[in-house]
């Protein structure tokens, strides 16, 4: 099970998709603008961030560059979300940092079968990293200790 956050202006749209997620087996909460998203991120971490890319006010793409910019949400896994249908739209998203796109209207199956993907994607992945450690691991001024040279005893 996953905590899964849905920022969606549309709240018809956040409801269905957080049933159905629900459904899925997950815990869901959404709100309705990015502004509310920031905020709510910095109270409680989620798995998952499933992000409208069009919101009025601070937008989708405009929550994932900054989330990608920041030391705490620069490794949590989003989902852009909507009702663009250009390749252009995309594109950004996963230009933006997006690890998957799913498109409105979204179809139940396909929707979890996403989300799964990209929780599968980072299973074996600690929740988070702080930036600090990541780059220095990233860099090799850090190695992990290499677990065929341990010694039992």
């Amino acid at each position: 099970m996953a905590y899964i956050l849905i920022a969606d202006d549309d709240e018809l749209i956040a409801e269905l998709a957080s049933q159905v997620l629900i459904d899925a087996g997950h815990a869901c909460g959404w709100v309705t603008s990015g502004e509310e998203t920031w905020q709510l991120l910095n109270n409680r971490r989620p798995d998952i961030l499933l992000l409208d890319q069009d919101m009025p006010g601070m937008t989708g793409v405009t929550l994932l560059r900054k989330l990608r910019g920041s030391p705490e949400f620069y490794d949590l896994p989003v989902v852009m979300f909507t009702a663009m249908s250009g390749a252009e739209d995309e594109a950004q998203a996963i230009y933006a940092g997006a690890q998957d796109f799913v498109r409105k209207p979204f179809d139940p199956r396909g929707l979890t079968s996403r989300i799964h993907r990209v929780l599968s994607k980072r299973q074996n992945q600690a929740r988070h990293t702080d930036l600090r450690t990541h780059l220095a691991k990233s860099s090799g001024m850090i190695r992990e200790p290499d677990p065929s040279l341990r010694r039992f005893i």
